[in-house]
């Protein structure tokens, strides 16, 4: 078997470096956002929130991120990568700080604005970074390698988050984020070279202006459609899947730890496999099929009562299969829309969105769901479930339109 070019193309030791501590950044950075939803039933009990409340916490990071990005995105090549990161990651730093030391709904909220602001920038700025340092024929393994801090942040993070805050309270897994993100920080600013070399390609074209052509291009639109109705109904159930496996299904604070690991294990799993089969097969097919899987297995879960953790794993699992099923086929659609010279402003902008979405939709499900006291079951969870089928179909005919405009 012959070699490919990306075989001939070996690693330089910086490039290691720098693949290892992206993957690092976007370990921290995506875990402190997803254990918001684990610790969800532990924090509305202890801080006494609403589920309201609790959706607007998890709600506030994405909105701020969306205006962070949007703001970030014109002036982003216009400084040394290096710099910018560190600059945002420190903030990301500070804002982790600020959650764990926060002690009532006020300053929870401000510390979560605040994370968001730095922290929903990072991703962009680690994708511009790996466009820079490695030639196309490296990209796939690179992502491969970034792909592992978000799967990480579920087999590893999230369980271990959730031992730390049963026996130390719901702050320690704030702390050990930063006590992570500090140690990474201080190796980025040692050991990584400045990455400057796109700064001597820089135009006087107005950074507004490339953004707001951008935005009026009529195809993107579409996909920003997309991409924001993707995202609304992705996120409405994700913060209450902690309180609705205890409070509901019955699952013990012990056992929750299990269930999410067994969810993030499958996510490694299935994300490849989705991905090969994106490659080889129609993706608008495999998005319409792994939708409807998604819509059945949706509403079953959502109108469960106290269950064996068993089943549980097997219904969150099937879930999972649903919902990688959608992410991988659609979001490859998506950014086969923009031409190269719009790529990153379309890109920022399609990011932005996403977060925005991803915030609109916590703060509606807040809404929706009831939870009387501390200790009763959720209720309206399956009225949140039906909201999400209502979004799963809308995606569906979305996805057509900018299928057709992608081929």
């Amino acid at each position: 078997m012959k070699p490919t070019q990306s075989d001939k193309i070996k690693f330089t030791s910086h490039q290691k470096l720098a693949i290892t501590l992206l993957a690092l950044t976007q370990f921290t950075v995506v875990l402190d956002f997803m254990v918001m939803s684990p610790l969800g039933d532990m924090l509305m009990k202890q801080m006494d929130l609403t589920t309201t409340q609790f959706g607007i916490s998890v709600g506030a990071y994405a909105i701020s991120a969306f205006f962070s990005g949007i703001l970030t995105a014109g002036f982003a090549d216009r400084f040394d990568r290096k710099k910018l990161l560190l600059f945002f990651y420190i903030g990301f730093i500070l804002g982790t700080l600020f959650c764990g030391l926060s002690n009532n709904y006020q300053m929870l909220l401000a510390a979560r604005i605040i994370t968001g602001l730095f922290g929903g920038v990072i991703g962009s700025i680690s994708m511009a970074i790996v466009a820079d340092l490695f030639p196309i024929q490296q990209r796939g393994r690179v992502m491969g390698f970034m792909q592992m801090g978000f799967g990480a942040s579920q087999v590893l993070g999230i369980p271990i988050s959730l031992y730390l805050s049963n026996h130390w309270g719901w702050e320690s897994p704030f702390f050990m984020i930063v006590g992570m993100a500090t140690i990474v920080l201080a190796i980025l600013t040692l050991k990584m070279q400045p990455i400057t070399e796109h700064l001597n390609n820089i135009t006087e074209k107005n950074p507004f202006l490339h953004l707001w052509n951008t935005i009026k291009n009529r195809n993107y639109r579409i996909g920003f459609a997309t991409t924001a109705l993707l995202s609304l109904g992705g996120f409405m159930m994700m913060p209450w899947g902690s309180a609705f496996a205890i409070n509901n299904l019955k699952i013990t604070n012990e056992q929750l730890p299990i269930l999410f690991m067994v969810a993030g294990v499958a996510t490694l799993l299935v994300m490849p496999i989705i991905g090969k089969m994106s490659d080889k097969l129609n993706k608008m097919t495999i998005f319409t099929f792994a939708s409807i899987w998604m819509i059945l297995v949706v509403v079953i879960y959502t109108n469960m009562g106290p269950t064996p953790l068993w089943i549980v794993i097997i219904v969150n699992i099937t879930m999972m299969i649903g919902i990688m099923g959608r992410m991988v086929p659609s979001m490859a659609l998506v950014t086969a829309l923009p031409e190269m010279h719009d790529r990153g402003a379309f890109m920022s902008i399609n990011s932005s969105l996403q977060q925005l979405a991803g915030g609109i939709a916590s703060i509606i499900g807040g809404m929706i769901v009831v939870q009387k006291t501390k200790f009763s079951p959720l209720e309206h969870y399956n009225t949140l479930g039906y909201v999400v089928v209502v979004f799963a179909v809308i995606n569906i005919f979305m996805l057509h339109r900018v299928s057709k405009l992608a081929n």
